[in-house]
């Protein structure tokens, strides 16, 4: 019978979002990749430090430590082959069990997204995760400066998202900036009880749902929408989740406010946002990876 990954969450990386490769990326960004190659190839036997989606990362994995595989984790890099190795020997010493990798060598890896079907893309390179997003896959571009993840919820992986253009479509968000904050309360209201159109990151919180009702006696899995939405808006945002049959444990309607400083009390192992100022606070206190989607990116 062929392996499948159809009944498992699926999450693609590239070896900058889990390990700490700064240093070395300065000479792949520089073209020279000779001596980028080398110094991984020399450095093959010296484990790469966690990057900032190293903790998200192990915590999934644990899913499997029962024995059943819920959850697998790819490699998907830019990195050529003998990069790969190291990366490989780096999982294996941090603990990390990870079978799959696809190195391809200067050139954009998420063509092969489809192929795995991924839930999650998470990526260090710009183009690489607006690529994905426009073809369909829940995407963030991790911002590699970002404070790691805490160490006081070691039994749940924690998730946070922002709302429009994240969960949800960017509908409210393009009458807010063209209109005002009167046009989108109004609009917000008007259209209450009509279920918001699915954002790129739902197929991930399904996933996440799913994963969380399979029961795992160790590993529990806690979501948090964190919005600058504010009453009355929030009605719309809590009857989409309903109308979806999916629940997220914690609900922060900041009204605007600085998102970094409720992100620090939460604790999430990622927080996920389309805007690059709530990105850029919430990195000074928790991972965070910027979604190129909707009304605030235009494409280049």
């Amino acid at each position: 019978m062929p392996i499948s990954l159809d009944d498992k969450l699926v999450v693609a990386i590239s070896s900058r979002a889990l390990f700490n490769l700064e240093e070395e990326n300065r000479l792949f960004d520089a073209g020279d990749d000779k001596a980028y190659m080398q110094l991984q190839f020399d450095r093959l036997d010296l484990p790469a430090q966690p990057g900032v989606a190293f903790s998200l990362v192990k915590k999934l994995l644990a899913f499997n430590d029962d024995g059943i595989k819920r959850v697998e984790v790819v490699i998907l890099s830019r990195n050529d082959p003998v990069s790969g190795m190291r990366i490989f020997r780096s999982s294996k010493a941090g603990g990390l069990h990870l079978e799959r990798g696809v190195f391809t060598q200067g050139r954009s890896p998420y063509g092969y997204l489809r192929a795995l079907g991924a839930h999650l893309f998470l990526s260090a390179n710009e183009k690489d995760v607006r690529d994905a997003l426009a073809a369909g896959f829940p995407a963030a571009r991790v911002l590699t400066e970002s404070t790691q993840a805490g160490h006081n919820y070691p039994d749940e992986v924690r998730i946070a998202f922002d709302g429009d253009a994240v969960l949800f479509s960017d509908e409210a968000e393009r009458v807010y900036q063209s209109q005002g904050l009167d046009a989108f309360q109004r609009h917000e209201t008007d259209k209450a009880t009509m279920p918001l159109p699915d954002g790129p990151f739902k197929p991930l919180l399904v996933a996440l749902n799913r994963l969380q009702q399979a029961n795992n006696p160790h590993m529990r899995i806690r979501t948090a929408l964190v919005t600058a939405r504010s009453a009355p808006a929030h009605e719309r945002a809590i009857l989409t989740l309903m109308d979806w049959h999916i629940a997220v444990d914690e609900a922060m309607f900041l009204g605007g406010l600085p998102k970094g400083e409720f992100l620090r009390e939460f604790e999430p192992d990622f927080f996920f946002d389309d805007q690059t100022g709530h990105v850029n606070s919430a990195a000074r206190h928790v991972p965070a990876g910027h979604v190129s989607s909707g009304v605030s990116n235009p494409a280049n």
